[in-house]
């Protein structure tokens, strides 16, 4: 039983899942401080103090407190675009450069023109539908 166990923790993706929940966790922070110290102060610098807190409504009595709500969608919106526009455009540009002069692998596989099943490039009849496939490419 723990032979199993030390199998599925040492697997690759029990490992790679790990270190991105800890890397994500640390990174989480960074972006947390990006927000609160750089972005919030300098959108406070164009507009004006951006805190809701105190913002709300009351129907017959009852007190709907909506500052704290918009102050949360007002961060996270901050953080995704943090996120966004400081981590995935320039890792997506970093992969895009990195795969500029690779080409796709030849198709080992071609559509039967009959029951479009998956079929091998070589095959002259399909095997599910039993119809003759012409050609290498359907």
């Amino acid at each position: 039983m723990l032979n199993g166990f030390k199998k599925f923790i040492l697997r690759g993706n029990v490992v790679d899942m790990a270190v991105g929940v800890v890397i994500g966790a640390a990174f989480g922070g960074v972006v947390t401080a990006l927000t609160k110290d750089l972005l919030t102060p300098l959108i406070a610098a164009l507009v004006g103090k951006p805190d809701f807190s105190n913002l709300g409504f009351a129907i017959r009595g009852t007190a709907f407190p909506v500052g704290d709500f918009v102050n949360a969608c007002v961060g996270f919106f901050l953080v995704a675009a943090a996120i966004y526009f400081f981590v995935v455009t320039p890792v997506n540009a970093l992969v895009a450069r990195m795969h500029r002069g690779e080409t796709p692998p030849d198709p080992t596989t071609k559509k039967c023109p009959e029951c479009l099943s998956e079929i091998p490039i070589e095959a002259r009849r399909c095997s599910h539908c039993t119809q003759p496939v012409l050609g290498r490419a359907a």
